[in-house]
C-alpha cells in the first residue's frame, strides 16, 4: 500500500468506524467556476473523496442524467486540460481531499498517455478510473500510473466471478469501485439485501477498500448500503440538482451542498 490521499482517508475512516462518502460531479458543469466552487465546499459539507468525471461526447456506461452533464460540459468548453487544472485550482487550497478522475479511455488516448499522466500527477490526481478499458488491454496504462504513485481504481459488478476479481486485483489499488447494478449510472437499485449478498461474496478476497456505486438515489439507501460497505458513491443525485437548478435558474450551489449534507448526515448517522 502507497502512503496515498486514498490510502490515509480510508485508514482514517476505518478507525472512527465510519464509511467513505464519495461524491460525483462532472467537470465544467455548468461550467468551471461553479465545479470550482462546488468542489471546494465538497469537504465541509462531508464528502470524504471526490470522483470528477471527464466529460466525453459519448459516455456509453452512463445514464441520461450525467450524459446530459457531459453535453452541458462541453458545450461550456469543456476539454481534458480544463479538467486537469480543475484539479489543479483545488488542490491550490486543499491538499488532503482525494481527487479521482472518472472517465473514458479515448480523451486520454488523444491527449497522449505519457502526456496526460504527467499533467494528473502534477496537478494532484489520485486515482484514475477508466470505465472502458478492462484489466487485459490496460497492461500500458496500469504500469504508468504505478511508476507515477496514482492509484489504478477499477470496477466489479453483480456478475463478476470470484476468479474474475482475483484478476481484477492483480492491478488495482486505491479501491475496488462496485457497481451495484447491471446497467447504467442513475438507474434504481432494488434490493439492496441481493446488492448485499453480492457484494459480501466478493468482499472475501478484496484486501482493499470496497465501494458501492451507480443507483443510490436516495440518503436513505446510502444510510442502507453504508451499514456494509467501506464507502457509498453518489453522482446522478447531485448532477440532477445541477440540472434542475438550470432550468429554474435556482441556487445550484446551495441546492446541491444542501443535498451532500443530507447523504452525509445519513451515513454517519
Amino acid at each position: 500500500m502507497n502512503n496515498s490521499r486514498i490510502n490515509s482517508c480510508f485508514s482514517k475512516l476505518k478507525k472512527r468506524k465510519k464509511p467513505a462518502l464519495i461524491a460525483f460531479l462532472t467537470a465544467c458543469d455548468p461550467s468551471f467556476s461553479m465545479s470550482l466552487k462546488l468542489l471546494k465546499a465538497m469537504p465541509q459539507a462531508g464528502v470524504d473523496i471526490i470522483e470528477i468525471g471527464m466529460p466525453f461526447s459519448d459516455p456509453m456506461a452512463d445514464g441520461p442524467i450525467i450524459q446530459r452533464s457531459y453535453i452541458r460540459a462541453l458545450k461550456s468548453g469543456s476539454s481534458l486540460t480544463k479538467t486537469l487544472n480543475l484539479v489543479k485550482n483545488f488542490r491550490s487550497t486543499n491538499n488532503s481531499t482525494p481527487l479521482v478522475l472518472m472517465g473514458y479511455y479515448n480523451p486520454i488516448l488523444q491527449m497522449g498517455l505519457k502526456k496526460f499522466i504527467n499533467k494528473a500527477k502534477a496537478s494532484g490526481v489520485d486515482g484514475i478510473l477508466i470505465v472502458d478499458l478492462p484489466p487485459e488491454v490496460s497492461n500500458e496504462l496500469s504500469s504508468e500510473l504505478e511508476a507515477s504513485k496514482i492509484d489504478m481504481i477499477r470496477l466489479a459488478s453483480p456478475t463478476t466471478t470470484i476468479e474474475r476479481m482475483n484478476n481484477i486485483l492483480k492491478s488495482s489499488s486505491g479501491f475496488i469501485y462496485y457497481v451495484s447494478i447491471t446497467g447504467v449510472t442513475g438507474s434504481k437499485i432494488n434490493k439492496v439485501l441481493g446488492i448485499k449478498k453480492k457484494y459480501m461474496y466478493l468482499k472475501k478476497v478484496i484486501k482493499i477498500p470496497f465501494v458501492i456505486g451507480f443507483g443510490i438515489n436516495s440518503p436513505k439507501k446510502a444510510y442502507e448500503i453504508s451499514r456494509f460497505a467501506d464507502g457509498v458513491v453518489v453522482g446522478s443525485d447531485l448532477i440532477k440538482e445541477i440540472e434542475k437548478g438550470i432550468e429554474n435558474s435556482s441556487n445550484i450551489f446551495n441546492n446541491v451542498m444542501s443535498l451532500v449534507k443530507k447523504y452525509s448526515k445519513a451515513i454517519n448517522k
